[in-house]
């Protein structure tokens, strides 16, 4: 995943010191690109020398290379150009120091862009001299960095794995029940009602699998197991509920994902599906054969992990 930098080492504690010429720079434009070379699917940031004059703060490290967020906005040459930062999610299939460095710088870059006045009385903050967080100089309104728990939920019945589809969003395919965590529930809680909103289910046996710092969502996401409570004969799965299409109950055997070229579903390995179009525009597969993996707010669950035994 994302994070998985081994051998390397990921040192987030905040620190003041002024950058080398050899540390990198993380440049974020307004229109949302970030400065960087991006080739064959390798991307490369650039080096303090390699920019111009700008304000800068230490983002973190990994070993002994550090990251600064750069206030600067060179122009493009032959080795570097501003690319979509939202394009750095689809390349989360293997990682990097500088994959993982501009995703986290991304999504600090936001908070501090974010944090420019006090939401409490409107004046300038101000950086803290002592941690990671943003201060107002009139009220002392402390801000830190946001950082949003969710979930992620494999919900199984047997060999069933639960799956649905968000309406008229443009990512369409098929992904494991998530949600954000609400204010005075636990992160179990959160699971429960989730599954309960979404699919219309109740589930039982929770077991935490492990977590995502997924940071182009400023999100913490943490994977759970659990079983079908009961029979979902009159949940309603298969009919869709607020904001999810149909859901639907795949075989869990291995998982192959295979964008369809016409709207990016996910088509199962071996099988020729054809969709059922109902009258609102929905597609409702009834047939999924084997599926060998499925992506969801990044998270990449392989049933092999997830393994029941």
């Amino acid at each position: 995943m994302l994070q998985d930098l081994y051998p390397h080492i990921y040192h987030n504690e905040m620190a003041w010191k002024a950058p080398a010429p050899d540390d990198y720079a993380l440049i974020f434009a307004p229109d949302g690109t970030v400065y960087c070379d991006l080739t064959d699917g390798a991307l490369t940031l650039p080096r303090i020398r390699d920019v111009g004059p700008g304000e800068v703060q230490y983002a973190f490290s990994i070993d002994e290379a550090a990251y600064y967020l750069v206030a600067a906005h060179p122009d493009e040459t032959d080795a570097f150009r501003y690319v979509p930062a939202a394009s750095l999610r689809s390349m989360t299939e293997r990682t990097s120091p500088a994959l993982f460095a501009a995703a986290a710088g991304g999504s600090l870059h936001r908070w501090y862009r974010s944090q420019q006045f006090c939401g409490r009385c409107g004046a300038k903050m101000e950086k803290s001299t002592t941690e990671r967080a943003m201060v107002c100089p009139q009220c002392k309104n402390t801000v830190y960095p946001k950082i949003c728990p969710a979930v992620i939920v494999d919900v199984h019945d047997g060999d069933r794995l639960l799956l649905t589809r968000y309406r008229g969003r443009p990512f369409k395919k098929y992904a494991l029940i998530a949600g954000f965590n609400e204010i005075g529930e636990t992160i179990e809680q959160t699971v429960h009602r989730e599954v309960l909103e979404e699919a219309g289910v109740r589930v039982k046996n929770l077991r935490f699998y492990k977590s995502q710092p997924w940071v182009f969502t400023d999100t913490l996401l943490m994977g759970f197991v659990c079983e079908l409570d009961g029979s979902d004969h009159r949940a309603g799965i298969g009919a869709g509920r607020g904001q999810l299409a149909p859901a639907q109950r795949a075989a869990a055997g291995p998982l192959l994902h295979q964008p369809d070229r016409r709207d990016d579903r996910a088509v199962p390995a071996g099988k020729a599906v054809k969709p059922d179009i109902d009258r609102s525009g929905e597609s409702r597969y009834t047939d999924y054969g084997s599926l060998d993996r499925v992506n969801s707010l990044g998270l990449r669950v392989r049933l092999a992990a997830f393994s029941m035994a």
